[in-house]
């Protein structure tokens, strides 16, 4: 019998090493299947206990950007989001090019009144006759959990609003007004149970597991941030963070910046060739 191999996560938890896990985050960003057998293999021989999770991520990376370059990038989408930061404005502004991707009105930093105070909601979609009230809580650091609190006070500024708006005429087609919570990271276990008792979708990374998590959202629309790309430097990428540029769709429309930073046309070439081999799963249609 194999002797079981605790690691520790980023949160700090510990939990055995799984083999499974490690082949199914693989096989979702279409790795070769003879190259997962080489990561497995390659990991398994340095695999010791109290390893972290994150050095179990740079191996694989590094196997990756070697043998498959551009499927390295799809592997770093989770890390790449913690680097939209510090601020969460960029964060807010993929949230409403996913939701502007499934055919949604957005507004971003929108005032909206409520019946004690005005509240600034981070993105106001609207589709038809339905209309979303979205905080997105953006975390730069591994292991961070969105807990119970952000869920209570997005609730208590959503009644707010919900309150002012039944003094109004046609207020009853509020009924289509619907709280969403969107963050890069996990959710605490009370974070979800509130959230489902009051009625605000959450949406984290890997939760709903069964359904439209934030991992989804991104592959779907592929819309992926642009700190994902390896052909680029950190300050590169920084450089267009503060441009206002949040995906890398974003870098096909506007290529001239690539030339306005000084990046020479061999490796603008080669970041455009990155871009598109990392959107290629695009789907024609993305709903929610």
């Amino acid at each position: 019998m194999v002797k079981e191999v605790n690691i520790i996560k980023a949160s700090g938890e510990i939990e055995p090493f799984s083999e499974r896990k490690l082949r199914r985050s693989l096989e979702r960003i279409n790795t070769h299947p003879e190259l997962i057998t080489e990561i497995i293999s390659h990991i398994k021989s340095e695999l010791k206990e109290g390893m972290k999770t994150s050095e179990i991520y740079s191996h694989a990376l590094s196997l990756l950007r070697k043998k498959e370059h551009f499927t390295a990038g799809r592997y770093s989408i989770k890390k790449a989001l913690l680097e939209l930061g510090p601020s969460g404005y960029p964060f807010e502004k993929m949230v409403a090019q996913i939701l502007k991707s499934a055919g949604y009105v957005v507004e971003i930093g929108k005032i909206v009144k409520g019946y004690c105070v005005s509240h600034e909601v981070d993105v106001v979609a609207s589709k038809d006759n339905k209309r979303l009230l979205v905080e997105c809580k953006f975390h730069n650091r591994a292991g961070y959990k969105t807990d119970i609190k952000v869920a209570l006070y997005i609730n208590a500024r959503f009644w707010d609003i919900k309150k002012h708006s039944l003094g109004k005429p046609g207020h009853r087609n509020e009924g289509n007004l619907e709280v969403w919570l969107i963050t890069n990271t996990k959710l605490s276990s009370d974070a979800i149970n509130y959230s489902n008792c009051v009625g605000i979708k959450a949406i984290g990374w890997n939760y709903p597991r069964d359904g439209k998590n934030l991992q989804y959202l991104l592959e779907e629309s592929g819309l992926l941030p642009i700190t994902c790309l390896i052909s680029l430097t950190k300050a590169q990428k920084n450089q267009l963070l503060r441009q206002g540029l949040v995906v890398c769709r974003e870098i096909v429309d506007q290529e001239e910046i690539l030339q306005s930073m000084g990046i020479s046309e061999i490796k603008r070439t080669r970041v455009l060739k990155e871009v598109g081999e990392l959107c290629k799963y695009e789907k024609n249609s993305f709903s929610l």
